[in-house]
């Protein structure tokens, strides 16, 4: 039998000898092979590649393209990408005549179908997969009904649904090319770059610079107007502590204006900094369909990248939120110097002073052998009698302030009088000499100075308090300027260095508050459009207009100021 087996071998590797030979392999190795000598093993050894449902084919593709032009946008070559796909044959080393001829796209400009597609169902909003297989490789989408399809091959069901649907006019959602099916051709007509655009939103630096200037509205496709910026945010279920989160990063000049160009942020692999980027170009696109966008596909991203910390279905607090994902953001970007844009925009830094009773910090060395050597101090730190202080400096992303606790007594008229607080009470905290009590990790009198401020200046009020049994809110209102918050009048700064100015002024760009019961109740957040300083309140797919007095007089839970440029 292995005789014979070396027989058929040697008579496959010289493409079938004689006829007798053959039979015999055929008989004993039961290979279905046809009794006529082909000029190839198979009748057609591309088919599987003309089927244009091959993941690897596009990708290389879009490589090649890339090489081409240079690194730039998709653009297609003269012959219709014909030459990457004769290198792609030729790499295979099989069929040339027929497989070539199968394998190659024909280019059209006038397709008979392109005015069926219809630009009030396409939504590109959501994740790239296909509705029947639930794949993301080769996901094309239908321009007649929105649908997702995978593939464009005979048996993929975009080529199914064409047929099944008569709708002809199918876009890759990674590549951007047209096709028509089941012709199989690729449609080359401008008409559909603002498809391309939707689907892919572009800036250049020359319109990032101009963002802040412009003032015109734009037009979605059912006639309803919009301002760029300014666009709703579907809430998918309790997702509304996402939203307030990002209309208010959206309001940080340097950090949207990074996201909105993706060279900035090409050699990061996290999902998440990408679909942030997706994001903000969204939703400061000009030439969107509608006016709102759905961050469904960030919403996933968050879920994956959180370990689903922060998911959809579930209530969350912003201030974690915002903690979270600024901080992950500056870990997928940071550079070999720990710098990344966020702790450019955001970054501060505070000196701690840390008062610990001596009997507590014996206590805690206990354990130690040597009891004298558990008293002395390291790091900086000065042994009183009955005071051990420890100095310290931390940088921070966001400063925690504290309201006053609210009155437990009604007055005359049966009410609870709501107290209020001005802003420059509870930022005391921070002049250096205020102690502030903490108990853990262990109990200690804390004082916080500031000694570098940050650009953007975010402050979070402290309004929740948790106990065993429930959550408690404090409704003490806080009383804060919009414009020209001068910090240098309530806590102490830092002196400038030489031929250097300090400038402590700030404008509030954005404030988040929150409405109703601790567990029942959603968030909404004021922000400011800067090209005319106008105030807009924004809840999930609801903007408005308000007056800048309006802004102050709800339960504010979390705010963005912005430093005067000097």
């Amino acid at each position: 039998m292995s005789s014979k087996r070396k027989t058929g071998d040697l008579v496959l590797e010289e493409g079938f000898g004689s006829e007798a030979k053959r039979q015999r392999v055929v008989e004993e190795e039961e290979v279905e092979s046809s009794p006529s000598p082909p000029p190839l093993p198979i009748a057609n050894p591309l088919s599987g590649l003309a089927n244009y449902d091959d993941d690897e084919e596009e990708e290389e593709e879009e490589r090649q393209r890339a090489e081409q032009n240079g690194g730039g946008e998709g653009v297609e070559n003269g012959n219709g990408g014909q030459g990457i796909e004769e290198e792609e044959e030729d790499q295979i080393g099989q069929g040339y005549g027929q497989g070539r001829r199968n394998h190659e796209v024909e280019r059209r400009r006038d397709c008979p179908y392109l005015d069926t597609v219809n630009r009030q169902v396409l939504d590109f909003d959501f994740e790239k997969f296909c509705s029947v297989s639930l794949s993301n490789l080769n996901v094309y989408a239908c321009l007649v009904c929105g649908k997702y399809y995978q593939g464009r091959g005979k048996k993929s069901h975009a080529y199914t649904h064409s047929l099944e649907a008569g709708h002809h006019v199918y876009i890759n959602l990674r590549t951007e090319q047209v096709y028509c099916l089941p012709d199989g051709y690729e449609i080359d007509d401008p008409s559909l770059d603002d498809i391309r655009h939707v689907l892919n939103p572009r800036f250049a630096r020359e319109q990032v610079e101009q963002l802040d200037k412009n003032k015109q509205w734009s037009r979605a496709l059912d006639g309803s107007d919009f301002l760029p910026g300014m666009v709703g945010l579907n809430n998918i279920k309790e997702t509304d502590f996402v939203n307030v989160t990002i209309q208010s990063l959206m309001r940080v000049t340097p950090l949207r204006n990074f996201f909105l160009i993706p060279e900035n942020y090409k050699h990061s692999k996290s999902p998440l900094v990408h679909r942030f980027g997706e994001l903000t170009r969204k939703i400061w696109h000009a030439r969107n369909f509608k006016g709102q966008v759905s961050p469904h596909e960030f919403l996933q991203a968050i879920m994956k990248a959180s370990k689903k910390r922060f998911r959809i279905g579930a209530q969350s607090d912003p201030v974690e939120f915002m903690s979270w994902l600024l901080n992950t953001l500056h870990a997928d970007l940071k550079t070999k110097k720990n710098r990344s844009i966020i702790y450019d925009c955001f970054q501060g830094e505070l000196e701690v002073v840390k008062e610990i009773h001596n009997k507590a910090f014996l206590e805690k060395k206990d354990n130690s052998d040597d009891q004298h050597s558990a008293s002395k101090l390291t790091d900086g730190g000065i042994e009183h009698d009955a005071v051990v202080t420890e100095t310290s400096r931390m940088p921070f992303l966001m400063l925690g302030l504290d309201l006053p606790p609210p009155p437990l007594f009604k007055d005359v008229m049966e009410k609870n009088i709501i107290p209020q607080v001005p802003l420059f009470n509870i930022l005391k905290k921070f002049d250096g000499e205020t102690i502030t009590e903490v108990v853990r990790p262990r109990i200690a009198r804390m004082r916080y100075r500031v000694t570098r401020l940050p650009q953007y200046l975010i402050l979070h009020m402290r309004r929740f308090t948790k106990n065993n049994f429930f959550v408690e809110k404090n409704p003490t209102l806080v009383n804060f300027p919009v414009k020209n918050l001068e910090l240098k009048d309530y806590i102490p700064l830092p002196t400038p260095k030489e031929n250097q100015k300090l400038c402590s002024k700030y404008d509030l760009i954005a404030n988040i508050v929150h409405d109703g019961k601790p567990d029942e109740g959603y968030y909404r957040v004021f922000v400011q459009r800067k090209s005319e300083e106008l105030w807009y309140e924004m809840q999930d797919l609801h903007v408005s207009e308000t007056l800048p007095q309006m802004v102050a007089l709800s339960e504010t839970y979390m705010q963005i100021y912005e430093q005067h440029q000097l």
